[in-house]
């Protein structure tokens, strides 16, 4: 017992001690992480809320990527921070064509299915080019237009595709997606074999840029990169509707890797979706779906509404 009296008081300043030094370390870390330094650049441990993290594609990573946040690799694009502002004026209609208008398209576009058998003829280059380029008309977080369109027309390259994506997609069928999920597309009559990749006269490969390269090499932050690249995807399909094309969506599982590679584009693409796309076989079948009633995905909030129930 004297022993341990004896010992007792050294014990106390020990653990203030380390006590002291754990606090001193966290405050220390807090103080960095939230230094005014760090923001240009997401730090490491920093949450980025505008990434999108369901693609993963990691075939890139090196011993330099893999110090991706390092405030060293991010610019600055302050050279862009003070754009000119335009007058803006689009042409406005009255109620009564508006809604011919509304209606029409809606008659266009629910005329869209997704198509499988799809002709060898040839398109004109020149419309897969305005239809990209309308594509390319979509909004993107800050304007970075993270989009990529790659089209592939030469036979060689397009079977090389098959090739990769039927190699996966048999994989899938038989192992990773699981019996449900094979169960549900049952009904579709889908399977691995992805014939359309070599007869569609084109094949749209649609990458998302995860950064952005500054002219001096920097990154550049390509804010919700995944969900810009989405909405561009939404205005080509109405696009290929527009001129009378179709297609199939398609997001080839396990295949955007090798597919990047093929394709020889940078570390910085990730392969969102493809799209085989031509003329309708004279053939072609399509499932004889309904969609959803306007009653079933339109909830109208009013000021009524929100006294009454908010």
């Amino acid at each position: 017992m004297a022993l341990l009296s004896v010992f007792t008081p050294v014990l106390a300043v020990v653990l203030c001690l380390v006590i002291g030094f754990v606090l001193v370390k966290s405050w220390d870390t807090e103080t960095t992480s939230t230094s005014p330094g760090k923001s240009k650049g997401a730090t490491k441990g920093e949450k980025r809320p505008w990434l999108d993290q369901d693609l993963q594609d990691d075939t890139e990573i090196t011993a330099k990527e893999d110090d991706d946040d390092a405030d060293d690799d991010w610019g600055d694009s302050a050279e862009e921070e003070n754009l000119t502002q335009l007058p803006y004026s689009p042409q406005r209609y009255p109620e009564e064509t508006m809604l011919q208008r509304s209606k029409e398209f809606y008659t266009l576009m629910n005329q869209r299915r997704s198509v499988r058998f799809i002709s060898p003829e040839p398109v004109p280059r020149e419309v897969i080019d305005n239809v990209i380029h309308t594509a390319g008309t979509a909004p993107s977080g800050a304007h970075t237009e993270p989009w990529t369109f790659v089209v592939v027309s030469d036979p060689d390259i397009k079977h090389q595709i098959r090739l990769i994506v039927e190699e996966e997609e048999e994989m899938n069928y038989r192992q990773r997606m699981g019996e449900k999920w094979v169960q549900d597309l049952a009904k579709f009559r889908t399977n691995w074999i992805k014939e359309y990749l070599d007869v569609a006269p084109y094949l749209i490969l649609i990458f998302k840029q995860t950064y952005g390269i500054l002219p001096n090499g920097k990154k550049k932050t390509h804010y919700y990169n995944e969900i810009s690249v989405s909405i561009s995807c939404g205005i080509l399909l109405a696009a290929l509707q527009n001129v009378g094309l179709v297609t199939v969506t398609s997001t080839p599982l396990n295949c955007g890797p090798k597919l990047r590679l093929l394709l020889k584009r940078p570390a910085n693409e990730k392969l969102l979706m493809l799209l085989p796309v031509g003329y309708p076989a004279t053939d072609a079948t399509v499932p004889d779906l309904k969609r959803k009633h306007l009653d079933d995905i339109l909830v109208h909030v009013s000021l009524q509404v929100c006294v009454e129930e908010c």
